[in-house]
């Protein structure tokens, strides 16, 4: 494959890191004072009730209501409440949907449920709200169904390591399959801080995005890692491991941009669909998707194999200075063995001479 750009990431990669720790840390600090993260009731449990309703009304106004409804009711007045809106495209009246996410460990009741929509029906009359669907989940069936996702995701980078451990063998495949898996790891978090900062509450689609990137991600990095190996392969022991792999990454540079941005651009006509429409659920899914592509790309570039090479040079370090101990000490031995062996051909030879002496008396 032809070379067509001469970025040297490996010399770079102070940088390259440097990048995503910082915007890590202004998330992270975000996420601390000013972007509390929601999760959905998928995994704490509690309730949502959607109502649909037509026309166009203040959110605030809505919300107020039913915040003043119920503080009122003693099962509810302790739980903590989101709004999410969005628009039904199937519905020829009552067009426009708000869900309200009730996060505690106690259902709503049939009555606290009447009691909230009657008062949205009294207090906008015009609006024509009416209750379109209602589920709980139990707390402890969340934190169960969370544990189940987290497990899965652990899963899929135990293997990923062992795949790509197996598959790139001949270039220290395990060491490759674990920087891989940090990259992962650095895009997971990336998809994270999109949910916390963009306030939407962690569900299931935030593991079906985590699943997605680790996919597309890992491919990228196995790509990599092949052409690696075979430039490896041509370029003999000689050529070092990061001339090698600054080869390689700018090689397949053209073809992951262009992968990355083909899948961008239709996920992001989705995403357009879905603002115009208001339907979160896909906003939800789309908006995380396409920064974690554009973060697995960078990963797959400039994190995973040029933290590889780090750890290359570093292991290769360390067993050239354990050679030189190693015949440093055998050098040391062989003197100190020869200096012995002086000393006791010095004593046969002196002694040999004082028997020879002996005999002549």
């Amino acid at each position: 494959m032809r070379q067509t750009f001469h970025i040297d990431f490996v010399k770079k990669s102070k940088i390259f890191f440097g990048i995503s720790l910082g915007i890590m840390l202004v998330c992270l600090i975000l996420n601390l004072f000013v972007f509390p993260t929601l999760v959905d009731i998928q995994f704490t449990g509690g309730t949502i009730i959607k109502y649909s309703y037509s026309g166009s009304l203040k959110t605030s106004e809505l919300e107020s209501t039913v915040n003043d409804t119920i503080k009122e009711m003693d099962n509810l007045k302790k739980d903590t409440i989101s709004y999410s809106y969005s628009e039904n495209l199937a519905a020829s009246k009552n067009g426009k949907i708000v869900s309200l996410q009730f996060t505690g460990n106690k259902a709503v009741s049939v009555d606290d449920k009447t009691a909230i929509t009657n008062k949205l029906q009294e207090t906008f009359p015009d609006n024509n709200f009416e209750e379109a669907s209602s589920s709980s989940v139990d707390a402890s069936k969340g934190l169960n169904f969370f544990f189940k996702c987290l497990a899965a995701v652990i899963l899929a980078a135990v293997i990923m390591i062992f795949y790509v451990a197996l598959r790139f063998r001949k270039i220290g495949g395990l060491s490759a399959g674990v920087m891989a898996v940090v990259a992962l790891i650095h895009d997971l978090i990336i998809v994270y801080f999109v949910f916390v900062i963009f306030r939407m509450p962690l569900n299931d689609n935030f593991i079906a995005v985590v699943l997605m990137i680790l996919g597309y991600s890992l491919n990228d990095t196995i790509v990599i890692y092949d052409r690696i190996r075979e430039n490896r392969r041509k370029a003999g022991p000689k050529v070092t491991t990061g001339d090698i792999v600054n080869t390689s990454l700018n090689q397949c540079m053209v073809r992951t941009i262009c992968t990355s941005i083909t899948t961008i651009v239709a996920i992001a006509s989705v995403l357009v669909v879905a603002l115009i429409f208001n339907i979160d659920s896909i906003v939800s899914f789309a908006l995380p998707m396409m920064i974690g592509l554009i973060s697995g790309s960078y990963s797959s570039l400039c994190i995973a194999a040029p933290l590889w090479v780090i750890w290359k040079n570093h292991k290769d370090k360390v067993k050239m200075e354990a050679r030189k101990n190693a015949e440093a000490s055998s050098k040391s031995s062989s003197k100190k063995n020869n200096k012995s062996k002086a000393k006791a051909d010095a004593k046969s030879e002196a002694k040999t001479k004082s028997e020879t002496k002996t005999k002549k008396d």
